[in-house]
Order: C-alpha cells, then structure tokens, then sequence
C-alpha cells in the first residue's frame, strides 16, 4: 500500500538530486501534498503564497519563464476552476514549463461536500489545448508520469488520489504517454478506469473482463484504445468525475467517430448533479462506481445480452 503523493515527491527530490532545475509553489497546501521531503532538502525551492491559487499559478509562469521546471501543488476542486484564467492565458496559452498537481481529486474529501469534491477537472482540462492530462492508478504509475513531466516541456497537469493503494505494476513499469495499461484481460466487456477506481474495478472478482487504466487521458493513443475495443463487446467506463468530459466523454467520442457498435455503460456522476456530504466509501457506492457497482453493471450487460 502506498501514497501516489509520496512516490510524486521521491520523483522531485531524485531530480533535484541529480541537478535539475525545479521548485515548488504550493497554495497553503504544504501538508496536503507533503512536500515536506523536498522543503526539508531544498528549503529555497519551494514556495507557499497561502490560500492563494491564482496568485499561486502565475508565480510558478513566471519562475517557468526564468528558465525553471516548475510544480505547483494544491488541492485539485481549487486548481483549474478557481484558476481558470490563470492556467489558460500564464501556463497554457504562453506554453510555459509548468506541471500541476491536483491533489485530493473526486470524492476525497468526503464530508466536506460539493464545495470540496472535485467533479469537472478533467471536462476543464481537456479545453486548454496543449495541456497533457495524467491520472495515475498506483504510486509506481505517479512516480513514472512525475519523471515524464520533469522531462517534457510544456504544461501538464496530473489528478492525484490522496489514498494508500496497492501497487499495479513492477519497479520495471515504463510509462508511455497515451498508452493504456491493460491490468486484467478477459472477454466480451472491457472496463476503462479513471486513475485509483483501477482499484475497485479488480476488486469485483471478475476474471472475465477485460480492465484497462488510462494513466494518460492526453495524449491518447487512440489506435491502441480502439484495439481493445474492437475486442470486446460491451465497454465500460468508471470515473470519480462527471459524465460530462471526463473518460466517459473521451471513449464515447471514439466510440460516435468510428462508428463503433459496442454497447457503451458510463459510471460516473450524472451531469447537472451536485454530490453531497458523505464518506468516499459511499459516494462510490451510490453511483456505481465502487467493486459491487461495476459487479451489478456487468451481470445486467449480461443478462441483456442472454436476452
């Protein structure tokens, strides 16, 4: 079990070790994305404009236009919509080395509500245009994109679980960006996975389905993921996200341009609805989108099929 953050921030530390140019900008947000590894080693790198995310993203282009890889870290309802103008005309529009960190996307914090719960990141993201979009499923998977943004110039954004998960993949996992990690293959349904839900979706015991994580939403090799469903005869998509531009979106439009006849299930929050107060255990459960969910959902693909 481990902490996607942990293994982002052992990515900084060893990069900064071995001479690259980073520094951090946090929005009062030091413990959420524990820094503290990387303060404690490089105190001069790392800044926190307090509650403060647009003045947080323009700092961060600016450190950028200086010529640094810049990451900023904050909780991921209060990034790209209390920012929004910010990511698109500092980071994105001007091209600068910025990498965002989403820290606590979907349901993570709870009991806090919708004011807390981080539902439209993805839809937001995937209007900038040259921003690359990552949503790891385990720590090996967050620290393999962390590197890859390191290297990459542009500007990136990566949804972050706040969970301790499993770890999916070996030490030896290479990262590709737009290609799909198969972690299950079976038959007739294939289940693709937003970041952690990877986790509830092996959880159902199903041996026969296919489940497939997307670690990188943008770019998408497009090719492989039409390849898999070409294999298959009913699709599945599971997302701590809204239905509306989030993974279910994005395989959905492949799904329409090619014309494809698969049957199409998106699990997900329905658009034009508010979550509410409750545990993340529960969330997930009243939309689905939790082992027993995905479970129910198969059986009745099933049962319709057998029809």
């Amino acid at each position: 079990m481990q902490d996607l953050r942990d293994a982002v921030i052992n990515a900084l530390v060893e990069a900064r070790q071995a001479g690259a140019d980073l520094s951090v900008v946090v929005a009062d947000s030091t413990s959420t994305s524990k820094i503290a590894p990387f303060e404690k080693a490089f105190p001069e790198r790392v800044i926190n404009v307090g509650i403060a995310e647009q003045n947080m993203v323009g700092v961060a282009a600016g450190l950028a236009l200086s010529g640094r890889t810049v990451f900023t870290a904050n909780a991921a309802p209060f990034l790209l919509a209390r920012s929004n103008e910010q990511v698109k005309n500092d980071i994105c529009y001007t091209d600068t080395n910025v990498k965002m960190l989403g820290l606590n996307a979907g349901f993570a914090y709870g009991p806090l509500g919708a004011t807390h719960h981080c539902m439209n990141d993805i839809a937001i993201a995937r209007t900038m245009g040259n921003l690359q979009i990552f949503a790891p499923a385990d720590a090996v998977q967050a620290r393999e994109v962390t590197r890859y943004a390191i290297e990459h110039q542009g500007p990136v954004y990566i949804r972050m679980d706040s969970d301790k998960v499993p770890v999916l993949h070996n030490n030896d996992w290479t990262f590709v960006p737009g290609k799909p990690a198969v972690l299950q293959k079976g038959h007739d349904t294939v289940v693709f996975c937003l970041g952690t839900l990877a986790h509830e979706a092996l959880a159902a015991e199903r041996p026969d389905i296919t489940i497939v994580s997307l670690p990188s939403l943008w770019p998408l090799d497009e090719q492989a993921v039409l390849k898999i469903i070409g294999a298959h005869q009913h699709v599945i998509t599971m997302e701590e996200h809204v239905l509306s531009g989030g993974l279910g979106s994005i395989i959905g439009e492949l799904l329409h341009q090619h014309r494809l006849r698969q049957t199409f299930t998106a699990l997900g929050v329905p658009p034009y609805e508010f979550t509410h107060s409750s545990s993340r255990s529960a969330l997930r459960r009243q939309f689905n989108i939790d082992a027993a969910g995905l479970r129910f959902t198969v059986e009745q693909l099933a049962l319709r099929t057998i029809a």
